[in-house]
């Protein structure tokens, strides 16, 4: 599947080919940090299948658990992650699904550090919605 996507500003912008049935959802706790959220969404794509169009990231090196170096790649503009990736000869781009204009038809098909998901993510439907913003 053939996606394109931006950072929140426009200054990155990228093109890629990506298989949606790899599309992922991780918990771990670099994750949630680095996403300021509970959880990160990604989706893989090979290097010949990954293009910047527009910009360049700045990239942060984080040492995971396992002690392997990832270069987290993010708008310097605007502060968006765009995606992860070896530090050294990158030959997989793990792209975050939020920049994707495609976004909505990569629904994740696995999760991953399950071990550290907030309790409360595996049910979101007990959780009160609302349609759009409040106001306060």
């Amino acid at each position: 599947m053939k996606i394109d996507g931006a950072c929140h500003c426009g200054y990155i912008t990228y093109v890629a080919e990506v298989d949606p049935d790899k599309a992922g959802i991780c918990h771990c706790t670099d994750c949630q940090t680095l996403s300021g959220s509970a959880f990160r969404m990604s989706v893989p794509a090979a290097k010949d299948a990954f293009s910047l169009r527009s910009g360049q990231p700045k990239i942060y090196v984080k040492t995971a658990e396992s002690g392997a170096k990832r270069a987290q790649a993010f708008c310097p503009e605007c502060g968006t992650a765009i995606y992860a990736a070896a530090v050294t000869d990158p030959q997989i781009f793990n792209i975050r699904i939020g920049t994707a204009r495609q976004r909505a038809e990569l629904r994740p098909k696995s999760q991953g550090w399950c071990r550290s998901a907030r309790d409360w993510v595996m049910d979101l439907h007990s959780i009160k919605q609302f349609d759009k913003q409040r106001s306060s």
